[in-house]
C-alpha cells in the first residue's frame, strides 16, 4: 500500500491506474477506522481492481462547539489495518493540503440536507460536499462507497454528484453499504469509543427503540405514537437530549406521517453523555 500525502503525488498514482485502464473505488473517511469502515474497503474490492482508501478530518463539517479537537486521529493503526485489507492507496492529505491559503469555495446542496442534522448541525453539509466533491475531484474513481449509517449523508453527496454532472463517478456509483452493528445493535461509530462502559451499556436501548417504532408502523400503528414513544424510550433510558426522531421519504427526506409504496426511512440523532448518536432504519409499508 501507497501512503501519499502530497496531490501532485496522488495525481501520478492515479495517472498509473488509468494507464493500466484499471478500475478505481474509493472509500473516503475520517480515520479511526473500525469494522465498518473495513466492510467498506471489503466491498470496494470486490468492485474495483484498485482501491484508494481517504483519511482526512475535514474541519469544515465541524461545528464551533462540536469535537474537532477531540475527534480520535489515529494515522498509524489505521494504515495498519488498511495494509491487512489489501489497500492499494491511502490517501491521508493535511489540512492545508486539502484547503490551500485563500481557499473560498463551498457547495451548498439544497433539500435533503435542509432537515435532520443539516438543520441541528448548521453548515455541516455544506463542509461533507465540499470535501467530498473534491476527493472526487482528486481521486477520480469509478465509484465510491459509503455505509449508510449515514443516510442522510448519503442522499446529499448523490444530489451533490448528480447535480453537477460528475462522471467518477457518477450519482448512481455512489454506493451505500449497509450499517455495520455491534453484537448488541448499535450501529458502529468512532463517536462510540467517547462512551465510559455503563453509558455505552445504555446506549444500546436507540436500536432496540427504533426496532420496536418500526414494528409499530409497520403493522398499521400511528407514526405521531410511535415517534413520541421512540423518544420516551431513549430519555428513559439515559438519552440526555434527541435532536430529532422522524419518519422521512427515502429519497427526498421530505418528513412523512403515512406510509406510501415509496421506501420511507427511520432517522433518529440523539445524545448521550455528551456524545452524539446517529442511527436510521427501513420501514416498509404495510402489507
Amino acid at each position: 500500500m501507497k501512503s501519499i500525502h502530497r496531490l501532485d503525488h496522488l495525481r501520478e498514482e492515479i495517472a498509473k491506474f488509468r494507464a493500466g485502464h484499471q478500475r478505481i473505488a474509493l472509500v473516503p473517511t475520517m480515520g479511526a477506522l473500525h469494522e465498518g469502515h473495513l466492510t467498506l474497503v471489503r466491498a470496494a474490492r470486490e468492485r474495483a481492481d484498485r482501491v484508494a482508501v481517504s483519511i482526512f478530518v475535514n474541519p469544515t463539517q465541524f461545528g464551533p462547539n462540536e469535537d474537532l479537537a477531540a475527534y480520535p486521529r489515529t494515522l498509524e493503526a489505521d494504515s495498519e489495518l488498511l495494509r491487512q485489507e489489501g489497500v492499494d492507496l491511502l490517501w491521508a492529505p493535511n489540512v492545508p493540503e486539502m484547503y490551500p491559503e485563500g481557499f473560498a469555495t463551498s457547495i451548498s446542496v439544497e433539500g435533503v440536507s435542509a432537515d435532520f442534522c443539516g438543520a441541528s448541525r448548521p453548515g455541516h453539509f455544506a463542509g461533507v460536499a465540499t470535501v467530498v466533491c473534491k476527493l472526487f475531484q482528486q481521486v477520480q474513481p469509478d465509484i465510491a462507497l459509503f455505509g449508510e449509517k449515514d443516510w442522510q449523508q448519503l442522499a446529499v453527496i448523490r444530489r451533490m454528484a448528480r447535480d453537477l454532472d460528475l462522471l467518477l463517478p457518477y450519482a448512481d456509483a455512489i454506493i451505500g453499504v449497509p450499517t455495520v452493528r455491534e453484537p448488541d445493535g448499535l450501529a458502529l461509530s468512532s463517536r462510540n469509543r467517547y462512551l465510559d462502559t455503563e453509558h455505552r451499556a445504555r446506549a444500546a436501548v436507540l436500536p432496540k427503540a427504533m426496532r420496536s417504532a418500526i414494528e409499530s408502523i409497520e403493522t398499521g400503528g400511528s407514526i405521531p405514537d410511535a415517534l413520541a414513544r421512540l423518544e420516551a424510550t431513549l430519555r428513559e433510558g439515559g438519552f440526555s437530549k434527541v435532536d430529532y426522531a422522524a419518519l422521512a421519504d427515502a429519497a427526498t427526506l421530505q418528513r412523512v406521517d403515512t406510509l406510501s409504496d415509496r421506501p420511507a426511512r427511520l432517522l433518529v440523532a440523539a445524545h448521550i453523555a455528551g456524545t452524539r448518536l446517529i442511527d436510521n432504519m427501513p420501514v416498509n409499508a404495510p402489507s
